[in-house]
C-alpha cells in the first residue's frame, strides 16, 4: 500500500487527475480493489484528490478554446459527476464571449458567402459552442 499511495502522490504532483483517472492509473499496481479504494479514499480525505477541483482546473485552463459542450464532454470522459461539472462550469466564463473570441483569432471577419458562413459555423460546433452563442457570433453582436 504504500507504494501505491507514493505512486498515486508523484501523478498528483505532476497535475490535478480526476479519481477515475487515478483509478485507472493505478490500477495495475494495486495489489486489489479494496486496496486501491483504500488510497484513493485516503487521498481525497486529505484533500490531495477533488475532482471539483480538477474540473475547475480543466474548465479554467481549456476555456479560452472550447464551448461547455466541449468541456463537459472532456469532464464525464475523466469520470467526473454532473454536480462538479456544473459547478465547475460558470469558473470558464461567459460562453458567448469566448465563442467570440475564438471567432475573431481564427477568422477576425464575417462570412460573404452561405459556404463560408457554414463552414465558420462548423467550426464553433466542433469547439463545443451553444448553437445561440454561434448565432450571436454570426451576426455580428459583439460583447
Amino acid at each position: 500500500m504504500p507504494d501505491l499511495r507514493v505512486r498515486a502522490l508523484q501523478l498528483l504532483t505532476r497535475r490535478d487527475h480526476s479519481r477515475a483517472e487515478l483509478r485507472s492509473k493505478l490500477a495495475a499496481y494495486a495489489e486489489g480493489e479494496e486496496e486501491l479504494e483504500a488510497v484513493l479514499d485516503s487521498l481525497q480525505q486529505q484533500r490531495l484528490l477533488s475532482d471539483h477541483r480538477f474540473a475547475s482546473q480543466r474548465v479554467v485552463a481549456r476555456a479560452g478554446r472550447y464551448g461547455n459542450a466541449r468541456l463537459k464532454q472532456e469532464l464525464r470522459q475523466c469520470g467526473v459527476s454532473d454536480d462538479d461539472i456544473a459547478a465547475a462550469l460558470p469558473e470558464g466564463g461567459d460562453e458567448a464571449a469566448r465563442c467570440q473570441s475564438v471567432w475573431q483569432r481564427k477568422f477576425g471577419e464575417l462570412p460573404k458567402s452561405a459556404e463560408e458562413r457554414a463552414k465558420q459555423m462548423r467550426f464553433l460546433q466542433y469547439r463545443g459552442f451553444s448553437g445561440e452563442a454561434i448565432r450571436r457570433v454570426m451576426r455580428g453582436e459583439n460583447e
